[in-house]
């Protein structure tokens, strides 16, 4: 009896909406999101696909409403533009997976520009190769619940939202989401940290770049782009850390070799180490870290040995850390140094002096013979 009420009110509800929607003629699409709420309100509302998997249905009004769409008022049909009226056009998808790839494209109505940057992407490659896992607009954002993720008026990402940035990522990208969270970045930005990168920091947006494409190499540009935030004083210095980083790898060997490799191939990948190289891409630890800090000697000999596998026990201290040399660190390149800065002006100069002044001997020379003749 009680299942037999069940069904009767079920159909009593379907009995109601089609009233409710009759007056919507197959031409006019509804003027309200209330017509197609009042069916897609209702808990439950699912349909089984020919594939086997289960579409829901059902829409949260509150939810919606509170979502950047819903609160601009941005109308089912806006989206679902082959809905026109009911009954609905007869369904042609098999999957889940083909429904999200009917629908995202309507994106580039409202979001023309973050579109077309998604066409340069490393996603919309794969997806272009026949790969329909690749990530997609609705993939990362939720059409129905999505809410806004820049401040209104600095236009930066907020806090909420960049904590949230690698945990979107972590749905194709897991393993390295793995490694990250418990990086000195991800671990932070756990905490609430909003200094440190995100996954959108490195790899772009919209645009997102794979780890070697082309001029867009990664091993070759990662020092640039570490170099965005290790350079910027109003972050550094908030946690005691030099800003010289990028300074001091360019003056070494390593990075010396790297610059002019970059300005004679510079679409060609180099095998000279980098950031990334010592310290680890995803899973950088800080350099204090008892079991994978580069600032204790024996992680440091081990990362070393990558490159140099006959490096001695000894080989770590010709290496200054990107410290510049001073009086309290590394004092003997510091007194030889300024040695050397002394003494290069003095003799240059004292040269150019002697040069001078035996030329105005010179000429005061020829000058008196010239009076005598």
């Amino acid at each position: 009896m009680k299942r037999f009420l069940l069904t009767l009110g079920f159909f009593l509800l379907i009995f109601v909406g089609l009233l409710y929607v009759a007056p919507v003629s197959a031409a006019s699409p509804p003027q309200s999101n209330d017509t197609c709420l009042f069916c897609h309100s209702q808990e439950g509302f699912t349909v089984e696909l020919p594939g086997g998997e289960t579409l829901l249905l059902t829409i949260d009004k509150s939810a919606f409403e509170e979502g950047v769409h819903g609160s601009n008022q941005l109308a089912c049909v806006d989206c679902h533009t082959d809905i026109t009226g009911f009954p609905h056009p007869e369904r042609t998808y098999q999957t889940l997976r083909e429904v999200s790839m009917h629908y995202y494209v309507s994106c580039q109505k409202c979001h023309s520009e973050q579109y077309q940057l998604t066409l340069d992407s490393v996603h919309q490659r794969a997806l272009a190769a026949g790969n329909t896992n690749a990530a997609i607009c609705t993939d990362c954002h939720n059409p129905h619940y999505q809410h806004r993720l820049t401040d209104p008026e600095s236009g930066a990402v907020t806090p909420t939202a960049r904590v949230n940035i690698p945990k979107t990522c972590a749905r194709c990208h897991s393993l390295i989401y793995g490694e990250y969270k418990e990086s000195v970045h991800g671990s932070a930005l756990t905490d609430g940290n909003p200094d440190v990168p995100t996954c959108i920091d490195c790899h772009g947006v919209h645009n997102v770049r794979g780890p070697q494409e082309g001029n867009f190499a990664f091993h070759n540009l990662t020092p640039q782009l570490c170099a965005r935030c290790h350079t910027d004083a109003s972050i550094m210095d908030k946690y005691g850390i030099s800003t010289q980083i990028l300074d001091t790898y360019v003056a070494d060997f390593h990075g010396t070799t790297v610059v002019l490799f970059e300005k004679i191939a510079p679409d060609q990948p180099t095998n000279k180490p980098v950031c990334t190289d010592c310290h680890g891409v995803h899973s950088i630890k800080r350099t204090d870290d008892p079991q994978y800090g580069i600032a204790m000697k024996d992680n440091l000999l081990t990362t070393c040995r990558r490159c140099h596998p006959d490096a001695t026990a000894d080989f770590p201290d010709a290496w200054m850390r990107h410290y510049i040399p001073s009086p309290d660190r590394y004092p003997v390149v510091y007194y030889v140094n300024l040695f050397y800065k002394i003494l290069i002006p003095l003799v240059i100069g004292g040269m150019a002096i002697f040069v001078l002044t035996d030329a105005i001997r010179r000429l005061m020379d020829r000058r008196k013979g010239a009076a005598h003749s």
